[in-house]
C-alpha cells in the first residue's frame, strides 16, 4: 500500500493504492479457500484493510477494522492477514478501513464455486469486474482531517469513476474511458462493486437487459431489469447477453441520493461496451441508457423488493424463526455544539443517539485480554427517545447526540432481529448499513416508522435476500435477522464515510460458545502495537479457557 501518481480531470496527484493500481488488483479464490496476504504499509499514515463480506469464522483478528479489531499498521510496517472463506460465493471486496484511505485503496474479490461444483446458472463465456468509485482533486486525507477539525461536511467529489476512469463526459477523460469488449451472441457476467464514499448508484447498459443473479456473495433468484440500484459497500452479480447489433453502447452510473436533483454530466460516470468487429471510428452516436433521476426514491425502493434468495437445495436459506433478542437502532445525523469549530454546531451522527468515540486501544484487544475502562456494554437496545422518526419537522433539542464507546453483548448462537430505522433529524438520508463477521436476511422493509405490531406480519421468512450490507431507505426502515454464530468483536456501521467518521456505528461482542470449535481463535503473535502501549504491556495473562474469558469480560 503506497502512494502512486495518477492523472484525472486534467490534473495529476498522488493517491494511495494497492500494488500501484486504482482500483486495486482483483483477488480470485474458490469457496472455502484460505488466503494469506502480507500487506506492507508504505503510506505516510496508518492503514488497515478490511475484507468486506468475508465472515472470517472465529478469526476477528484479520477483520482489519481500525479501533475495533486491531490497531492500525503503522507506516513502514507490515501485517499478515489470514482470510478464511466459508459460505461466501460470488463477489465481495476489500478496502482500507482507516480514516478515508478506502477512497482509493479497494478492489474486488471473486469467489468461484467450490471445486467440483458450478454456478446455479449457465456458465458465462467471460467475466468482467466493474468498480464504482469517487475522485477528488484534493488529497482525501487532507480533506478528511480538515472536515473533522472544522466540524463541517466534506465537499462533494469532482467525479465518479468506473474502473478508475471518469468517462468521456468528464474533461480530459475521453481517451482513457474504460471499455469492455464483447462478441455477438455470447453471455457475460459483470461483477459490480460500489466502492464510492458518499453516494449509492443507479447503473445500466444501453439497450441491454441486466439479469441480476447475486448480491453480497450470495445468489438470488434471477430477475431482469433495465437498471439496478447498488448501495455503497454492496456487490452485485449481473448476467448480460450481447444480443444487440455490432456497435458501441454506453455503460453508465449516476448517484442515488435524495439531496440531489435531476442529472448533470458531472455526476454521471461512463464506460463503453464495445462489440468486437465494430468500426469504432464511425461517427454514429452511442446509445445512452435510461437512468432514474438521482432523487427517485420510488425507483430505488421498488427495485430492492425484487431481490429474493435462491433458496434451492444447493443454496438453502436458514432464516431464524424464533428470536432470542430484538433490537431497534435509529440512524440519525446530528448537530453537536462545538464552540471552537468553523461549523458550530458541528456535524455528528449516531445509532440510538450514541455517537461512537474511538477507544484508546481496539475493543477486540480489550475484550480478549480483559482490559477494563476501554468500553462499556450498555449500548441501548432500543431508541432512548421515542418520537415520530420520519416527521419533516422535529425539535432542535433532539438533534444533539450523546458520546460513548458502547457495545452490545450477545451470547453465542443468539438469534437476533434488528430493525434499522432512519430518522429525519438534521436532514433525511438513506443509510447503507454493513455488519462485519456475519451475513443477515433482510426479512422486511418499509416507508415511515416501523410498526412492531403490523409490519412483522408481512415479513418474508421463506426466501429473503442474504446480505451483509443493506440500504435503509430515507424516512423508512429495514428489518434483518441473523444468528450470532461467529465469536468475536464485530462492527455494525453506516457505509457513508462521512456518517461513519461522525459516529454512526455500533459493535456486537459475540461471546465464545461452549467448545473450542465455537470459540475465537487465539490472536497472532504479531498484532500491531496499540497507541496506548502501556495498557497492552500490563494486560493479564491470556485466558485460554473461554469460561475464564467470559468471567473477565463480565468484570469489565
Amino acid at each position: 500500500v503506497a502512494p502512486t501518481s495518477f492523472t484525472r480531470l486534467c490534473e495529476t496527484k498522488a493517491i494511495l493504492t494497492v500494488n500501484g493500481q486504482f482500483p486495486g488488483p482483483t483477488l480470485y479464490v474458490n469457496k472455502g479457500d484460505t488466503l494469506v496476504i502480507n500487506a506492507y504499509n508504505q503510506a505516510p499514515y496508518p492503514v488497515t484493510i478490511h475484507w468486506h463480506g468475508l465472515k472470517q469464522p472465529r478469526n476477528p483478528w484479520s477483520d482489519g477494522t481500525q479501533h475495533i479489531t486491531m490497531c492500525s499498521v503503522q507506516s513502514g510496517q507490515n501485517f499478515t492477514y489470514t482470510l478464511l472463506f466459508s459460505t461466501e460465493e460470488g463477489t465481495i471486496w476489500y478496502h482500507a478501513h482507516s480514516e478515508w484511505t478506502r477512497a482509493t485503496v479497494h478492489g474486488a474479490i471473486v469467489v468461484y464455486p467450490k471445486i467440483g461444483t458450478t454456478y446455479p446458472f449457465p456458465k458465462p463465456d467471460k467475466e468482467f469486474v466493474v468498480v464504482i468509485a469517487e475522485w477528488w482533486k484534493r488529497d482525501v486525507m487532507d480533506m478528511f482531517v480538515d472536515s473533522m477539525a472544522s466540524g463541517c461536511d466534506v465537499p462533494e467529489s469532482n467525479a465518479f469513476t468506473l474502473n478508475g476512469q471518469p468517462g468521456d463526459l468528464s474533461p480530459c477523460s475521453d481517451a482513457e474511458t474504460s471499455r469492455f469488449q464483447v462478441e455477438v451472441g455470447k453471455t457475460y457476467l459483470f461483477r459490480l462493486v460500489n466502492a464510492a464514499m458518499i453516494d449509492s448508484h443507479f447503473f445500466a447498459i444501453a439497450n441491454h437487459t441486466l439479469t441480476v443473479v447475486g448480491r453480497d456473495g450470495y445468489y438470488l433468484k434471477p430477475f431482469d431489469r433495465d437498471f439496478v440500484v447498488i448501495n455503497i459497500g454492496q456487490t452485485m452479480d449481473i448476467i448480460v447477453k450481447a444480443d444487440q447489433s455490432q456497435g458501441n453502447y454506453y455503460m453508465a452510473a449516476c448517484p442515488y441520493a435524495i439531496a440531489k436533483e435531476g442529472h448533470f454530466d458531472g455526476n454521471i460516470t461512463t464506460a463503453i461496451v464495445e462489440y468486437e468487429g465494430y468500426n469504432s471510428t464511425s461517427n454514429a452516436s452511442i446509445p445512452f441508457p435510461f437512468l432514474p433521476l438521482s432523487n427517485d426514491t420510488t425507483a430505488a425502493f421498488d427495485y430492492v423488493l425484487l431481490e429474493r434468495s435462491l433458496a434451492s437445495q444447493d443454496h438453502p436459506v436458514d432464516v431464524p424463526r424464533e428470536i432470542d433478542s430484538n433490537f431497534t437502532f435509529t440512524l440519525s445525523v446530528n448537530n453537536n455544539p462545538c464552540v471552537n469549530c468553523t461549523c458550530n454546531p458541528r456535524f455528528a451522527s449516531s445509532m440510538n443517539n450514541i455517537s461512537f468515540i474511538d477507544p484508546s486501544i481496539d475493543i477486540l484487544e480489550a475484550y480478549y485480554h480483559g482490559i477494563g475502562g476501554i468500553y462499556s456494554s450498555d449500548f441501548p437496545r432500543f431508541p432512548p427517545y421515542m418520537f415520530n422518526f420520519t416527521d419533516d419537522t422535529l425539535p432542535e433539542e433532539l438533534e444533539v447526540s450523546m458520546l460513548g464507546t458502547k457495545v452490545v453483548v450477545l451470547e453465542y448462537n443468539t438469534t437476533v432481529e434488528l430493525v434499522l430505522q432512519s430518522t429525519t433529524l438534521v436532514a433525511p438520508a438513506g443509510h447503507p448499513v454493513h455488519l462485519h463477521g456475519h451475513s443477515f436476511y433482510v426479512v422486511g422493509r418499509g416507508n415511515g416508522n416501523f410498526d412492531p405490531e403490523k409490519d412483522p406480519l408481512s415479513y418474508n421468512l421463506v426466501d429473503p435476500p442474504e446480505e451483509n450490507t443493506v440500504g435503509v431507505p430515507s424516512k423508512g426502515w429495514v428489518a434483518v435477522r441473523f444468528r450470532a454464530q461467529n465469536p468475536g468483536v464485530w462492527l455494525l456501521h453506516c457505509h457513508l464515510d462521512n456518517h461513519y467518521a461522525w459516529g454512526m456505528l455500533g459493535v456486537f461482542v459475540v461471546m465464545d460458545g461452549p467448545t473450542p470449535e465455537t470459540s475465537m481463535l487465539p490472536p497472532p503473535t504479531y498484532m500491531p502495537q496499540c497507541s496506548d502501549a502501556e495498557l497492552i504491556q500490563k494486560r493479564p495473562q491470556d485466558p485460554a479457557d473461554p469460561e475464564k474469558r467470559r468471567q473477565m469480560f463480565m468484570q469489565n
